[in-house]
Formats: structure tokens, sequence, C-alpha cells
């Protein structure tokens, strides 16, 4: 499900109209974020830190209503729930799309993301899932301590999904740190959204002490 956007009346309108049909609209910013407590709880709890992680992504993209904002021929519209979609890494260390919903409880998305995951290793191959809109598109680099970042794309008119990285963490004194690349469509979103994930992100994983 989701709602239209009143594009006269939003308070983007002008940035809508400025950045929507730019050859390229999309901006990225790469920074690290605190995971320290997370990944503690993780450990001390045998959860995967991978799906934990992925949950936070998708729960603090719910919480920031321009991570759900799509185009819809010619029309802005707000999704009401979004899942996620992102790489998985295959037994031959090949690659594989895996798909999760949304959950409000984190265990249960972890729960059905081991199944999933499972399930995607034994079928291999890439579900590119084309039509859908209403998702995020997530990749995991985990032998990188990445400082940027550039997604692939197809060159598709008013494709405005964001893409999330997360590369290897590393220790910094008594933290540890992880790189983010957030890659999102200017005509959506501004810095300030995007600085707003990084916040909010970082106080989801510092929650775990």
């Amino acid at each position: 499900m989701h709602q239209a956007i009143n594009i006269e009346q939003w308070n983007r309108k002008d940035a809508y109209y400025f950045f929507k049909d730019y050859e390229d609209p999309y901006f990225n910013i790469t920074g690290n974020i605190e995971v320290t407590q997370l990944l503690q709880h993780c450990k001390q709890n045998q959860h995967s830190f991978f799906l934990q992680i992925l949950y936070a992504t998708l729960k603090v993209a719910h919480d920031i209503p321009a991570f759900k904002y799509r185009i819809i021929n010619e029309q802005v519209v707000e999704f009401d729930s979004i899942f996620i979609g992102s790489t998985v890494l295959n037994p031959d260390n090949s690659f594989s799309f895996c798909y999760f919903d949304y959950e409000s409880n984190a265990l249960a998305f972890e729960e059905e993301g081991k199944r999933r995951i499972t399930a995607i290793n034994n079928k291999g191959g890439i579900d590119e899932r084309v039509d859908a809109i209403n998702l995020i598109h997530c990749s995991t680099i985990p032998w990188i301590r990445f400082t940027s970042f550039k997604n692939a794309r197809k060159r598709i008119k008013h494709d405005c999904i964001p893409k999330i990285v997360f590369g290897k963490y590393f220790k910094e004194g008594n933290k540890i740190m992880m790189p983010l690349s957030v890659e999102v469509h200017h005509a959506m979103m501004d810095g300030y959204d995007v600085g707003l994930f990084f916040e909010k992100m970082e106080n989801y994983c510092a929650a775990f002490s």
C-alpha cells in the first residue's frame, strides 16, 4: 500500500523538479558508524550480526519517510511498508539476492532470515525482482574497510531505490566502527535525511548496553 504525495504542496517541490530528470541524480555519502554494543550483544547471545544490522537498516528506514518515497508514473508516493533485498554469499563464493520482509521483532526477523538464506544458498542464482520498488537494496563487503563506494546501476528512469552498503568493521580505540555507504536519489531526499539515517543507525546500535 502507498499514498500519493501532493507535489505542489510538498516542501521538497522545488528540489524534486530540479533533480528528478538529472542524468545522474544520485548522491552517495560514506562514513563510519559505531556498532560496539550491537556487535557485543550479537556475540554474547549468538545472534547473526549480519541479520541484526539488516533489521536495523529496515527499521530505521521505516522511521524516515524519505526512504519510503518512490516515483510511479511521474507521481511521488510513500509506501506504508518496505522490505530489504541483500546480497548473500553462497558456499562457492558466488552471491545471490535474498529478500527479507519487515518484522516488528528483531528475533523474528533473524529467524526467518536464516531460513531464507539457507534456501537461497541451496538454490543459487540471482532473483532480480525488477518490478519491485518498495524495497531497499543492500550489500555487505565484509573484507574491506572502504572509505567510498560506487554502486552498479541500470539506466532506469526514476530509479529511486536507496542503496545501502556495509564494509568491514574495525577497532578504533575502545570502539568498533563499520563503514556505511548510503546512495539515494536527490529528488527524493537531501543530506539532512541521510544524516538522520546515520544518526538513527548509531542510536539503534548503541541501545544494546
